[in-house]
């Protein structure tokens, strides 16, 4: 069997896993086809996820019901204004041993687990926020001169509400960065309502099943990284990422006019690891721009910032990224 035939078969297993994740968390997820999609191809590759939506659109739900279809130990922090560093990450304490003696003892914190959800980041202050830098980055966590690594997989799944402004703290630009995507969760149809209250009236929960393991998630993460990027897939990737900075030659009007700082070198590999598995779904073999495409609004959303024009008038972020989209050249086109 050649290297060609190998990654077909291990895309096709891969496919298969995706798919029974989707419909076992379907069971308890109402609707959210497309959303459901974009949380698992982050998942695959190796992102973190950052859910935006207003109270009561099941955000919170989600990231449980995903830790247990996973088979992975969850972790919860709920954000709020006075929550400290310490308690994200963990502290040490003074425990007397056997001997009688006191020695100091390094307490975790809920991010030493495989699935971290942090309920309305944005409750957090900054200096509680920036704790999760590290974390995030390089899964560890440094407290006394001693560097502990997170279990794998690591995943940090966030959410924010939009709509409420006081006591919040925006998350700032290197936080957000972290985040291979932003999601926006939509408010529900009427038929999808419905829906929800018919299954969510009664007593009886659904009986979800774990069904890959955390060993099984890493083994597909690895399989999907093999898909193969070519170079001009690479350059107009690039060209998405410098579309969107305003003093780029050529660059779209708006963006010229509204942006202040446009997406980092991590929009890039969001873009990239994104559209692996895009290209995996649709059981191709090599990634062609429609995966870029199909990844660029929530890669890129959270990274491109607005100028004080651009807040003033409320420009909608999405609508700006998606005219990058459109305007920028595909290597057929160039």
């Amino acid at each position: 069997m050649n290297e060609n035939e190998n990654l077909e078969q291990d895309l096709e297993q891969f496919r298969a896993g995706f798919q029974d994740m989707k419909s076992e968390i379907q069971k308890a997820i109402v609707g959210y086809d497309e959303l459901l999609t974009d949380v698992l191809i982050s998942v695959f590759a190796r992102g973190h996820i950052l859910l935006e939506g207003v109270p009561g659109l099941g955000k919170t739900f989600l990231v449980q019901t995903l830790s247990k279809v996973m088979g992975l130990k969850p972790g919860r922090i709920q954000c709020t204004p006075d929550l400290m560093p310490a308690d994200i990450l963990g502290t040490h304490i003074v425990n007397e041993n056997d001997d009688g003696r006191r020695m100091m003892h390094f307490e975790k914190g809920p991010v030493f687990a495989n699935l971290v959800l942090v309920d309305e980041v944005n409750r957090a202050t900054p200096k509680t926020q920036a704790a999760l830098l590290e974390v995030m980055q390089e899964g560890s966590v440094t407290a006394g001169g001693d560097t502990m690594h997170l279990p794998s997989p690591f995943f940090v799944m966030a959410t924010q509400n939009p709509m409420e402004m006081e006591g919040t703290y925006p998350l700032p630009e290197a936080q957000a960065d972290r985040f291979l995507f932003k999601l926006r969760v939509p408010f529900p149809d009427k038929a999808t309502l419905v829906e929800i209250s018919k299954r969510t009236s009664g007593f009886d929960a659904p009986d979800l099943k774990g069904v890959i393991s955390g060993d099984e998630l890493v083994k597909f993460q690895k399989n999907v990284a093999n898909v193969p990027v070519a170079d001009h897939i690479t350059e107009y990737a690039a060209a998405l990422i410098l579309g969107t900075h305003p003093e780029t030659e050529n660059v779209a009007e708006k963006v010229g006019k509204y942006v202040s700082y446009g997406a980092s070198p991590r929009g890039l590999q969001a873009l990239i690891r994104g559209a692996r598995i895009q290209c995996a779904l649709e059981g191709r073999t090599a990634v062609s721009t429609d995966d870029v495409k199909r990844v660029a609004l929530p890669a890129l959303r959270h990274r491109v910032i607005l100028n004080f024009q651009g807040e003033a008038e409320s420009q909608d972020v999405d609508a700006l990224v998606q005219e990058v989209i459109d305007e920028v050249p595909t290597p057929a086109q160039a």
